[in-house]
């Protein structure tokens, strides 16, 4: 029942399909590809000592995704994704050859954008947006079912609530120029 209703939105969404999108959403996606954009990020803020925390925090969260989201639960429920299952579908880009739940480029993008959400940063509009076109083009690209990508939002909460209740608690929070708020206590 999930499967056919995951089909019914997937088709839907190839109804947008246009030459427009189609150039745009795999370089898109590409952002996402290995988490690239989030190492990215991480490592900018973990150069400048205001941001530091948070980019400690980005690390945590995406290096326990990487583990439990493509190291474990990937393997573990071993779900084919909907192009091996529909392979008329035309791809823009390459199969992948991991299985598709949960969506690692999900699952990345929404812990880099729950824990700039949760610190206040200034960059929490921007990683949410991105975030979420990053989501949308793994269907749009017929990769993902769109409980997959569900289930990497839901599952990026849990780690990056998890994540900055950790440094809460521990009293390692830090919120300088990047962000809004503030806390003294800084990890040294």
């Amino acid at each position: 029942m999930i499967q056919e209703l995951d089909f019914s939105i997937l088709d839907a969404i190839q109804g947008l399909r246009c030459g427009f999108l189609d150039m745009l959403c795999p370089w898109l996606t590409m952002l996402g590809s290995g988490g690239a954009i989030w190492i990215a990020l991480t490592l900018c803020l973990l150069v400048r000592k205001q941001s530091r925390t948070v980019g400690i925090m980005l690390a945590v969260g995406l290096l326990t995704g990487l583990i439990v989201g493509n190291g474990i639960l990937k393997n573990l429920f071993a779900r084919s994704r909907p192009c091996w299952l529909r392979p008329e579908i035309q791809l823009l880009i390459e199969n992948p050859k991991d299985f598709s739940f949960p969506s690692g480029h999900t699952l990345a993008s929404f812990i880099s954008a729950f824990i700039l959400i949760f610190t206040k940063s200034r960059l929490r509009y921007a990683a949410l947006i991105t975030a979420s076109v990053i989501a949308f083009t793994r269907l749009y690209l017929y990769v993902h079912f769109p409980s997959d990508v569900l289930g990497g939002i839901v599952l990026a909460f849990i780690i990056s609530a998890t994540v900055y209740v950790v440094f809460r608690k521990r009293n390692w929070l830090t919120f300088d120029d990047d962000t809004e708020s503030e806390q003294p206590n800084k990890i040294k």
